[in-house]
């Protein structure tokens, strides 16, 4: 076990070689965790066997014990490694989005942004909670009021009856998958009755922008199932639609709220509103416009 003023003294020497060095220790460790093989983390990695091995070497240091073990030149996570990677690769996500200008803040809250050539695009920007209530709709309003008043709880009477507006979402096996779509939900209205029923069980689909920018847009699911509390969101995106070959742009207000089953597990509620009424910094009127009105709820 490392002493505490070994540990300070290794931490003292990766700082000073920091900013240069920090990226790359934990960009080895990221890429090393998902080959778990030095040969291909190397090549992936266009560096040299020792180069990877000294990262690892430097975060161990800092940690304080073994992020891998290596049994006959087989390596797995350690238990340290485990608990380090999922922290690990949302720094890596922020600090490639932050690169590419694909992500940042607005007043202190989350801004994502995201297009490309092939017409995938998603924007994002978090916006404080008291928006809900100076909304064009009460549909959103009347969720947090049911979500307050039954303390979080989905058996509650007061969020039965606004349940017919939400989806609800539960993790099974690290996935986030659909528990319930409501009957009055978006998500119903979107693609019919048919595909939203068979999407119950399913996990939830991954958004365009690549690995990185998804685990940054799951940000959103992950702060509410560990807190347990309540975020609003405006979006503006494409999505794949039963009335047309090619993805429809949708512009929505979307409210989440931290929950809790029966047996007291951890759920998430997700609340969504078609709408023109979105506010995302360097989005115009005309791209949030772009939904067809047919689509407004």
């Amino acid at each position: 076990m490392m002493t505490k003023e070994v540990k300070i003294e290794a931490m003292e020497t990766v700082r000073e070689k920091a900013p240069a060095l920090l990226y790359e220790m934990i960009r080895s460790f990221v890429v090393l965790a998902d080959t778990l093989n030095l040969s291909h983390a190397v090549i992936q990695l266009d560096s040299t066997r020792q180069t990877v091995r000294r990262h690892i070497a430097n975060l161990e240091k800092i940690k304080g014990g073994e992020l891998f073990e290596v049994i006959e030149r087989r390596y797995s996570l350690s238990p340290l490694g485990h608990l380090l990677l999922p922290e690990a690769k949302d720094l890596m996500a922020n600090a490639s989005a932050w690169l590419l200008g694909n992500a940042g803040q607005v007043d202190g809250l989350q801004y994502l942004s995201h297009s490309s050539v092939d017409g995938q695009l998603f924007y994002l920007q978090q916006h404080q909670i008291d928006r809900v209530f100076s909304s064009s709709a009460t549909m959103l309003k009347d969720v947090l009021e049911g979500w307050a008043r039954g303390g979080g709880q989905l058996q509650h009477d007061a969020l039965k009856e606004v349940r017919c507006y939400c989806n609800i979402f539960r993790r099974i096996s690290g996935d986030l998958v659909f528990a319930e779509v409501g009957e009055d939900s978006s998500f119903m209205s979107w693609f019919g009755a048919d595909v939203a029923q068979s999407t119950v069980g399913r996990a939830l689909g991954q958004m365009p922008g690549g690995v990185d920018f998804a685990r940054l847009v799951d940000i959103a699911y992950v702060e509410i199932e560990r807190s347990q509390a309540i975020r609003l969101d405006h979006i503006h995106t494409v999505m794949p639609n039963p009335n047309s070959e090619v993805p429809i742009p949708i512009s929505y207000e979307r409210l989440m709220l931290g929950a809790r089953f029966p047996d007291q597990s951890p759920a998430i509620i997700s609340v969504v509103r078609r709408t023109y009424d979105i506010e995302i910094k360097g989005v115009e009127s005309e791209l949030i416009r772009t939904m067809p009105e047919s689509y407004l709820m």
